[in-house]
Order: structure tokens, then C-alpha cells, then sequence
């Protein structure tokens, strides 16, 4: 459907603003049914971003930094998410021996194992959403996306 009726706007859009207006509009639908996934687990899409983060880790713990700078919301308050994870035992939290200043942070297997029961109903998601597209204008689509977010200054 056009994004003019799902929004049901009479005016005459130009194309920056239909691109912008659809991207935020997919971005909400994608997010919302995400969110339907993540509910019976009771954590949010930032939550199971730094859980999937510290799984990458492989055993390593993480800092602050590190986590916030592999974030997808940049600006998401990882000490709040960290609390809130720690609440629920999926990870883990303690000063770092070397440096008292630095806050190491591990999933536990708790975490891991809420990661792998979410993985396959994460990845119909994702198939659920790339199932109107082939191979190639998927592979287009990441590279627009690639570009629209990047533009020259």
C-alpha cells in the first residue's frame, strides 16, 4: 500500500518526503511485530540487542563503551539496560580487576539460552519481511539503504 493512504494525506508529496515517511512507517511495522516476539520473554528490542552483543563477545566480557558503540539506537542508556538485565540474571556485572573505573559485563546462560529458544521465530521474522523481495533487490535494498542513511555533505 502507498504511503498517501496509509496516512491518508490528499497533498502532493515529493519523493524525499515519501522515502523518509516510508522508512519510518516500515520502521514502526518491523519493530512492532519484533516487539510481539520479544514480549513473552519480557525484554525489549535494546535489551536482546546487548544480549546479542555480549553472546558476540564469545566469553569476553564487555565494557560500557563497547556495548553502546555496537548499539543499533545510539543513543539508548546502556547503564539503565545493563540494570535491567541484571535484574532478570541474563547477564552479569563486576568491576574490572585492572582498571576499577571500567565495568566489565558478561551474558550469563540464562541469557544465552533465551537467545537461542528467540533465534527461530527472530529469523521467520526476518524472513517474513524479506519474502516479497528476491535475492537481488535485497541485496539492492541494502545497498540504497546503505546510501540514503550516508549522504554526501
Amino acid at each position: 500500500m502507498k504511503i498517501e493512504k496509509i496516512i491518508k494525506s490528499t497533498l502532493a508529496m515529493d519523493n524525499a518526503k515519501k522515502v523518509i515517511l516510508n522508512v519510518i512507517y516500515t520502521q514502526h511495522v518491523i519493530g512492532d511485530k519484533f516487539n510481539e516476539i520479544l514480549k513473552p520473554y519480557d525484554i525489549s528490542g535494546e535489551q536482546y540487542n546487548v544480549l546479542r552483543i555480549l553472546r558476540g563477545q564469545k566469553g569476553t566480557p564487555a565494557n560500557m563503551s563497547i556495548i553502546q558503540e555496537r548499539m543499533l539506537a545510539k543513543n539508548s542508556n546502556t547503564t539503565r539496560l545493563i540494570d535491567k538485565l541484571l535484574l532478570k540474571e541474563l547477564v552479569t556485572r563486576k568491576v574490572c580487576p585492572a582498571n576499577r573505573r571500567k565495568i566489565e559485563v558478561l551474558i550469563t546462560q540464562k541469557g544465552l539460552d533465551i537467545l537461542t529458544e528467540l533465534e527461530p521465530e527472530v529469523n521467520s521474522h526476518e524472513q517474513l519481511f524479506a519474502s516479497n523481495l528476491n535475492s537481488e533487490e535485497l541485496i539492492q535494498l541494502n545497498t540504497l539503504l546503505e546510501k540514503y542513511r550516508n549522504p554526501k555533505k
